[in-house]
């Protein structure tokens, strides 16, 4: 098998594992609120938390991959994310559960932007096609994560404990893949070279690598205030919770085709505005429908489309921005960083919202503006000149910007 196959492999096992741990909770996340006695803010914890850690430990990854390989530091990263998993099979408590998702947090956080410098070095010329494999992975897993934990639940007897801790089969799946596909034959003179070129500064006075970053933090808090929120959302219009939990899965399933030929297209296609606005009106479409409580499958499939096209848009953009691996970790780790930090606001505040309305009625206006002030966004990132679009190349200056 040639070994480009195998690289692709373990960016797809690899990438599998990065949602599991948060799109799992969702469906049990009523019968764990009741279990432990949490309220709906204290309840979200559990999905912002991870999604915090992103943000937060972004930037420590990059500096870390800049000294003992992008490949290594991500073996470590899947070890972390399947370890916490695991445990929760065990957890005895509400505080222990998140302590879990600290942990698990902080190997997504690390994860994130060191596969982005992995498909920039591995595959430079096909970073579309490649982003669509990274991205469909993790709606697969998170598909799978969302689908299959209440019948799981089931399964194990009623225990949601286990239907948590089953998920760390794909660390176990992936690890050993990660390492003979890609660690045992990781250049090491790669990273030599590539840290004395790059100290892994992120470009913070960088007005480019700002938009991006606004751009991924509004779509972030869109993108996890549904993954956390829209079996809940559902199930509080009087639908069963099997019924809900359907509408999450439904939602998931369509991220695939989606996330998969949007970036392709996008990076074949040199009009990326219109891509990045067709997404955002369905994501909006999606999420007025939940506000006027009408059609939830028709709401599934429309935030689908439009999470499924923004979430790989928002990963390929500080790619295409740069001309090496080392920058592309670099603009990835800033625009993860600050945009997951946002991101992780959403879920919180639309528990807050949730616990004094009794509704999420305000809750979900909020994310319709949210998406709103995105597309404002987009504006100015897709209007530049097509001579603004192209790769910029990367110098000492430019990578310390």
């Amino acid at each position: 098998m040639k070994r480009s196959t195998l690289l692709v492999i373990a960016l797809f096992l690899a990438s599998l594992n990065l949602r599991p741990v948060i799109s799992s909770v969702s469906p049990l996340l009523e019968t764990i609120r009741n279990d432990l006695g949490m309220s709906a803010s204290s309840a979200s914890l559990l999905t912002s938390i991870p999604v915090l850690c992103m943000g937060l430990f972004s930037p420590i990854a990059v500096k870390l991959g800049l000294r003992h390989g992008i490949e290594r530091i991500l073996s470590i990263a899947l070890l972390l994310v399947g370890g916490a998993t695991l445990i929760r099979w065990f957890t005895p408590s509400y505080t222990f559960l998140l302590i879990t998702a600290l942990i698990a947090g902080i190997g997504i956080a690390s994860a994130g932007p060191l596969l982005s410098g992995f498909v920039k070095r591995y595959f430079p010329n096909q970073v579309g096609s490649m982003i669509g494999v990274y991205s469909v992975a993790m709606v697969i897993g998170a598909a799978l994560s969302a689908g299959l934990s209440v019948p799981f639940q089931n399964a194990f007897n009623g225990s949601w404990r286990s239907a948590l801790g089953f998920w760390a089969i794909l660390a176990a799946i992936a690890l050993p893949a990660w390492w003979l596909f890609v660690v045992r034959h990781a250049d090491r003179n790669v990273v030599q070279t590539s840290s004395q070129s790059n100290t892994g500064r992120l470009p913070w006075r960088n007005s480019r690598a700002w938009l991006l970053t606004l751009f991924f933090g509004m779509m972030a808090i869109a993108f996890y205030s549904v993954t956390a929120w829209l079996a809940p959302a559902v199930s509080n219009m009087g639908y069963s919770k099997v019924y809900a939990g359907n509408m999450l899965t439904l939602s998931t399933l369509v991220q695939i085709p989606a996330t998969f030929l949007i970036p392709m297209l996008m990076h074949r296609f040199s009009n990326r505005l219109l891509w990045m606005i067709a997404c955002a009106l369905s994501n909006l479409a999606g999420i007025l429908l939940i506000i006027f409580s009408s059609s939830p499958w028709l709401a599934a499939i429309l935030l689908g489309i439009g999470n499924g096209g923004l979430f790989p848009i928002a990963l390929m953009l500080p790619i295409e921005e740069t001309s090496n691996a080392q920058d592309a970790s670099s603009w990835s780790a800033m625009t993860q960083s600050v945009g997951y930090v946002i991101g992780a606001l959403g879920p919180i505040l639309v528990g807050w919202i949730q616990d004094m309305t009794s509704s999420f009625v305000f809750a979900f206006v909020g994310l319709a503006a949210v998406t709103v002030a995105m597309i404002i966004v987009q504006l100015f990132i897709g209007s530049k000149k097509e001579s603004d679009r192209e790769v910029l190349v990367a110098t000492p200056a430019s990578s310390r910007q």
